[in-house]
């Protein structure tokens, strides 16, 4: 007997897509997603590739605002979905709506296994809100297991008293072959694609959120600081969009070699990945940081906050990157030289990046995934 697994989660995320996909793949998992939203267009801008889903799911209907800056998404239909898919195992991601909430309120009443995927860690400055503290801890209290990305999430959870024998890591993952196509492609095409983006011949990337909190103006002055020849002959560039754009880009107009891109879709963002030399994250607070893996995928060493989510699985100073202290310019700096100033070392990192991220595939995560309930399989046949 296949095991109906549910998960419900937020929107259509380009990186869940083929982690779905594998899962789907999987004989002994049945799995039907419940998106909550396609999208979130005030904090997101990505497309929703549906043509490349290959898993059955639904989305619900839903009305999402935005009170005090907190975003509220309410859904209809969840509980009658919940009973007319009679899931073995429901897997929720994360606990912030109202839908989560009550998700486990079905679960509880149809003593159905219920687990959490949970990405929070000790660092999140989200997680360590009062309100959002005391909501956490009466949300875990009635999960029967949790799944998590990676190290930092499992030491967060057993602060909460779960045991690891409760977790199941999930490793987080992007689509690495896509990513290593197109950047592939990128480098046959890196001439005409650098006039068409006005890049320079060698560049950091940022890529994200230009706000505060991804430590953009942190990186702009320990770029800044850099020498007049190191900055000719390596530039910095952003992609991304965000309310402190205009602002970085006033505070840049007096530094030379910074580029400024906007917002990159998926596949434009793996082609200048392509063709940079490596990615900054310089991040205050991330639960994660999926541009890292992406840019892992690609083929480009790393330099990463160490409060980023990712850093204690994917970076390994010295070898695939560097490992930096959030808002420490000079640190910052510091690493931004190294890479700048021996190429020879940069291969060699971009190289052992390649290795590494073959780790946190989608098949990794979907495998995570499927332990995780397969672990409540016993349960499902006597229900």
């Amino acid at each position: 007997m296949k095991l109906r697994l549910v998960i419900l989660t937020e929107i259509i995320a380009p990186y869940r897509i083929p982690v779905f996909n594998a899962l789907s793949k999987l004989s002994e998992i049945d799995l039907r997603v419940i998106f909550l939203s396609e999208n979130d267009p005030s904090l997101r801008g990505w497309l929703v590739y549906k043509k490349e889903i290959e898993f059955s799911y639904q989305t619900l209907p839903s009305l999402r605002w935005r009170i005090a800056n907190r975003n509220i998404l309410l859904n209809r239909g969840l509980e009658p979905t919940l009973t007319a898919l009679a899931p073995h195992v429901v897997i929720c991601g994360g606990y912030n709506y109202i839908a989560s909430w009550q998700a486990r309120a079905w679960a509880k009443s149809k003593r159905t296994p219920f687990l959490l995927w949970i990405e929070s860690t000790a660092e999140d400055q989200r997680s360590n809100r009062l309100m959002i503290q005391f909501l956490k801890n009466r949300f875990v209290r009635d999960c029967d297991a949790f799944v998590v990305p990676g190290s930092s999430s499992s030491q967060y959870l057993q602060s909460f008293g779960i045991p690891p024998g409760r977790m199941f890591t999930a490793p987080n993952a992007v689509d690495n072959d896509r990513f290593y196509q197109i950047a592939a492609q990128a480098r046959m095409d890196a001439e005409s694609i650098r006039v068409k983006l006005g890049l320079p011949s060698r560049f950091f990337l940022f890529g994200g959120r230009l706000v505060p909190e991804k430590g953009i103006f942190d990186l702009l002055d320990a770029y800044r600081a850099l020498s007049d020849g190191v900055r000719e002959s390596v530039g910095l560039v952003f992609a991304g969009d965000g309310a402190a754009a205009h602002k970085l880009r006033a505070e840049a107009s007096g530094v030379n070699n910074v580029h400024f891109l906007g917002f990159q879709q998926r596949d434009e963002l793996a082609c200048i990945m392509g063709l940079a030399t490596a990615l900054v994250l310089p991040t205050h607070s991330d639960t994660w940081g999926l541009v890292v893996n992406e840019a892992m995928a690609c083929g480009l060493p790393v330099i990463v906050s160490q409060v980023a989510g990712c850093a204690a699985d994917l970076v390994r100073p010295g070898w695939n990157g560097f490992l930096v202290k959030p808002y420490d310019r000079r640190e910052l700096s510091t690493a931004l030289e190294k890479i700048a100033q021996n190429e020879k070392e940069t291969l060699r990192m971009a190289q052992n990046s390649l290795l590494h991220i073959r780790n946190f595939s989608p098949q990794a995560c979907a495998g995570g995934i499927s332990s995780a309930a397969l672990a409540f399989k016993e349960a499902a046949a006597c229900a």
